[in-house]
């Protein structure tokens, strides 16, 4: 009997070290899910910023359009943005999720207009068993684009009274002639702004 114990004492020994190992392995790569998945959050924010600012340029210009030619409705396209402070708002978000925009730059999705950021987090994976882990930086990039929501009449005349109708059943008139700042809805009735599939 003695003997017995004494053979499964180093048996029970290695598979107690086989199993911390196996729950290392396990931790060190959860580590690298979370930063993969903090990475790709962020970037996912940055793009998103970057069009929403897009779409901001695009509302301004539409709006102060109305009235001064006949191109105003050529704002409604979705890609008379300059882009001018996309990249500034996509690193002010990634830098919310600390991160840093290593690569951004124009895109185009299914004919929309958008961008794509593409990110570094700012902290390291972290300690594990796998060696090298304590100083990888997660990388991700994402894509988001502006879409026009609302379709006019390819006849209307931009300098009388134009039907506008939106997704989700929203609908609304401009008339040149009577437009005001502030008259327009809402810049998501016009323009949706969403990541690319």
């Amino acid at each position: 009997m003695k003997s017995d114990r004494g053979q499964t004492l180093p048996i029970y020994i290695w598979l107690t070290g086989v199993l911390l190992f196996v729950a290392f392995a396990f931790f060190a790569f959860a580590q690298a899910a979370s930063a993969r998945n903090g990475a790709q959050s962020a970037a996912d924010a940055a793009a998103l910023a970057a069009a929403q600012d897009a779409r901001d340029e695009l509302m301004d210009g539409f709006e102060l359009s109305i009235g001064e030619g006949d191109d105003w409705l050529d704002w409604l396209g979705g890609d008379k943005f300059t882009g001018e402070g996309a990249r500034g708002a996509a690193e002010a978000l990634a830098a919310e999720n600390d991160s840093t925009v290593i690569g951004f730059g124009p895109a185009e999705v299914n004919g929309y207009p958008g961008f794509r950021a593409e990110i570094e987090t700012t902290y390291t994976v972290g300690d594990s068993i796998i060696p090298g882990t304590e100083s990888q930086h997660a990388r991700a990039d994402a894509t988001a684009i502006v879409k026009p929501r609302c379709d006019v009449d390819p006849a209307a005349d931009p300098e009388k009274a134009v039907e506008f109708d939106c997704d989700g059943g929203d609908s609304f008139e401009i008339d040149p002639d009577e437009f005001e700042l502030g008259d327009l809805p809402e810049a998501s009735v016009l323009f949706s702004v969403h990541l690319a599939d």
